[in-house]
């Protein structure tokens, strides 16, 4: 099963504070819900899991997620992530993102991802799962945004960049919450079916 997504989210913040968070791998994993980025295995390689909770139960997939590509005058950085877990469903996400200025205090993070999804989770079918890859990507954004607004006015130097985005972090959950996904698909489902808010 593929999934293809190109998404634009507006920040709040000026373009060089968002850059500082998104050229940093630890801070990028720390805003996405459930990810975390583990050993280093060289400048461009890492270790990484995903956790995802369902009810009582939950699943870890474990994987590597390599640096492709990080071009900081276009402020754009393009990474490689592949993952299994122990029932056998696998996945893997081809991402580049990039950052562009509205003015002196907004930006916009542009997205670009390709997404293979095998085992189990396949069964769900493309339209659920590119429903729930797109609200995965917006409590991202909003975790991207949150880191990058509580870090300083001025850019740090980069020796000490990596300190300040990891302080910077705003408290996320931990896991993937299935609940919390299909609750979000079905008040989708009844606007669509009623055409009011839930």
């Amino acid at each position: 099963m593929e999934v293809k997504l190109e998404k634009r989210f507006p920040l709040a913040v000026d373009a060089d504070r968002a850059w500082l968070v998104l050229r940093d791998i630890r801070a990028v994993a720390a805003s996405m819900p459930g990810a975390e980025i583990g050993e280093q295995v060289d400048a461009n390689h890492f270790q990484g899991t995903v956790k995802v909770k369902v009810g009582p139960a939950s699943a870890i997939f474990g994987g590597d997620v390599q640096l492709l590509e990080i071009d900081p005058p276009a402020r754009r950085l393009r990474i490689s992530a592949k993952g299994a877990d122990r029932g056998g469903s696998s996945a893997s996400m081809d991402l580049t993102a990039s950052l562009g200025v509205v003015d002196e205090k907004r930006s916009v993070l542009v997205g670009s991802s390709h997404v293979v999804v095998n085992g189990k989770f396949a069964q769900f079918g493309g339209r659920l799962i590119g429903q729930v890859s797109e609200l995965v990507l917006a409590q991202f954004a909003i975790n991207f945004e949150a880191a990058a607004v509580a870090l300083p006015s001025c850019p740090a130097a980069p020796a000490s960049a990596a300190r300040q985005v990891a302080g910077a972090m705003a408290p996320r959950k931990t896991e993937l919450s299935a609940f919390a996904i299909m609750w979000s698909l079905m008040k989708r489902w009844l606007r669509g079916l009623f055409g009011v808010r839930t």
